[in-house]
């Protein structure tokens, strides 16, 4: 007897719970539909930030890894110490060169003052030739007058002629040396010109140099928190290599949702959007509809599809949506980028 009345309550009880659970799954089912004709929805989307790369400016060998992963840090803060011997003995080259060329100047300005002195004995000297010369042009005048008039004999004016030949020999031999010593002394002041710009040329050098010994001291951009520490001390890097990742804490985060193609003809810029974050399933964020990729995801691939080669096969692209999130910035610091989020837009 108590058998059986053990058998239908189990009978009953399993009878309601049928009921219950398939009441459950068209209610679930239901409102699974409704949400599909109020919202157009996609699990292919994840939260995005600015990271930037820090990058070391010169090569060399890492003498300090002044960060360990994750770590919080400020504008300014030392991250990565590089060697400092190499470029302190470039920079102490650069300097040698500097002064040498700063000591061409003074011995520059005394063959100046030299040739200046030249030039005025240059002058004298010309002045006596010039005074020279006019004496012998009028003597050779007169005796020219002196020998039409046969007052004076053939071997006299002969005489007096080669004088005057030798006389003017000498002015112009004076002259041209005058010409000479302006020209060389205009050559000195080109020199000194070239000087200079040397000097100017050795002193940006320097100045690079300079640069360079700050460049060994790598310092975070800005405020934020780093990413995973992937060097460590003694290790070769280059130019440009790329030290660490840095998240830029005072940037703001936005959810890049992957549409298909079929879902995006109603989105409008600045449409309500609501999102799901996995990593916490029961808070929603606010956010709308900042802009629509003008390309497809597959387009940004390093081989992008060519449907005119082979056999095609139709298949939905997705189009990257970028939504801006419009919860408090102490909301949002609770969010990763990468996380994987769920976005809802509410259809007009």
């Amino acid at each position: 007897m108590n058998k059986n009345k053990t058998d239908k309550i189990i009978i009953i009880l399993t009878k309601w719970f049928g009921i219950t659970l398939l009441a459950g799954i068209i209610i679930w089912g239901a409102a699974c539909f409704l949400e599909r004709l109020d919202y157009e929805q996609t699990n292919d989307a994840q939260v995005d930030a600015y990271l930037s790369p820090v990058n070391a400016k010169v090569g060399g060998y890492i003498s300090k890894v002044c960060y360990k992963d994750n770590q919080q840090v400020k504008k300014g803060d030392t991250l990565v110490v590089i060697e400092l011997g190499e470029y302190g003995l470039k920079k102490d080259a650069a300097s040698a060169e500097l002064m040498s060329s700063h000591a061409k100047l003074p011995i520059l300005a005394v063959n100046e003052e030299t040739q200046i002195k030249n030039i005025e004995v240059i002058k004298a000297q010309l002045a006596g030739a010039e005074a020279r010369l006019n004496q012998q042009q009028k003597e050779f005048g007169r005796y020219k007058n002196l020998l039409a008039d046969e007052s004076t004999t053939q071997q006299k004016f002969d005489n007096v002629s080669t004088s005057l030949s030798i006389t003017q020999s000498d002015y112009d031999q004076a002259k041209a040396s005058l010409q000479v010593a302006e020209s060389k002394l205009n050559d000195f002041s080109a020199q000194r010109k070239a000087i200079q710009a040397e000097i100017k040329l050795k002193e940006t050098l320097l100045q690079r140099q300079e640069l360079d010994i700050r460049y060994t001291i790598v310092t975070a951009p800005f405020d934020g928190q780093i990413g995973k520490k992937t060097i460590q001390e003694g290790q070769l890097v280059q130019a440009g290599q790329t030290l660490a990742f840095i998240l830029n804490r005072a940037e703001e985060k936005w959810v890049t949702a992957n549409f298909k193609e079929t879902q995006v003809a109603g989105f409008q810029i600045r449409q309500a959007v609501s999102v799901e974050v996995d990593a916490f399933p029961h808070e929603k964020f606010n956010g709308i509809i900042e802009s629509l990729s003008p390309t497809t995801g597959s387009r940004y691939s390093l081989l992008p599809p060519d449907n005119a080669t082979g056999n095609f096969v139709k298949i939905i692209q997705r189009i990257p949506v970028r939504i801006k999130l419009t919860d408090q910035p102490a909301k949002l610091s609770k969010l990763s980028a990468g996380m994987n989020a769920n976005v809802y837009v509410l259809k007009n």
